[in-house]
């Protein structure tokens, strides 16, 4: 039971979350290594990504911020510790990086994902208004880590790098709308009920779909990365039509996993053909 408290204290509860970092990073080393790509500065991003993301869960423990908090002097010197050492991870890796001359495109990006994260945090006083445009504000933030890799993996912070960052960014709304859909709609059996608690899901899905086509016309993203939203787009849609279906919180994460690790690899293939 101890062993459990201090692990919720100290490692990321949010799955969800780890997917919306990890996958974005992946496609943005992915597309780098389709051109020239130098692998240490992409490591010691991967390490301060990685870091920075773990580091608020003990911090959140520690300062009392968090539902699970350090209570007892043992407790509360794990999370300071696991704190200081995360901490010290990060800034040595950003450091070796920003000597390494990528200190103006980190700069930048971290800056936009910074603000991101500043307004999701004033957006989640709206109370449950608030929770899935948070969620999908605190996206853009995540979801830099595909810019910020293919950046330090190239040198080059250029349209592919913020196409991927959108691209990602946009399936990451998808996936926040949908789940948080689930969640409100967990007790609609029909097709009606469905629609009356998902219209506004299922438009959501028309436009994206119409705003990834045009920006492939456009030029802004590769012509078929529009097959990478198509499975995450069938998901949404198919759902209005299927019987009832018990809400499944593990079951529904899984499945989200699978869709984030489909679109990963379809993105990537589109930018490499």
């Amino acid at each position: 039971m101890q062993n459990a408290r201090l692990k919720t204290m100290v490692v990321p509860r949010e799955h969800g979350a780890w997917g919306m970092l990890l996958v974005p990073l992946a496609t943005g080393a992915v597309v780098a290594a389709g051109t020239r790509m130098n692998p240490m500065p992409l490591g010691l991003f991967l390490i301060a990504a990685l870091a920075l993301f773990w580091l608020r869960t003990p911090v959140e423990a520690w300062m009392g911020t968090s539902a699970i908090k350090a209570q007892t002097l043992d407790e509360r010197s794990i999370v300071r510790n696991t704190s200081v050492a995360l901490a010290t991870l990060a800034v040595v890796s950003v450091a070796v990086l920003c000597l390494s001359g990528y200190a103006r495109g980190l700069l930048l990006i971290g800056s936009v994902a910074a603000f991101s994260f500043a307004v999701q945090v004033a957006v989640k006083r709206l109370g449950r208004r608030g929770r899935m445009p948070a969620q999908v504000i605190g996206a853009i933030g995540l979801t830099s880590t595909a810019a910020s890799a293919y950046y330090v993996a190239t040198g080059r912070l250029d349209e592919i790098a913020v196409s991927l960052w959108l691209a990602n960014w946009l399936f990451a709304g998808n996936q926040v709308h949908f789940v948080q859909l689930r969640i409100r709609a967990a007790r609609a059996a029909t097709i009606a009920e469905k629609l009356q608690q998902g219209r506004v899901f299922l438009l959501g899905q028309c436009v994206l779909l119409g705003w990834v086509m045009g920006m492939s016309y456009a030029g802004i993203f590769p012509r078929f990365v529009v097959l990478a939203f198509v499975p995450a787009l069938l998901r949404g849609t198919f759902w209005f039509f299927r019987g009832p279906q018990p809400l499944e919180v593990h079951k529904l994460g899984l499945s989200e996993l699978v869709q984030a690790l489909m679109f990963g690899t379809l993105l990537c293939a589109a930018y490499l053909l």
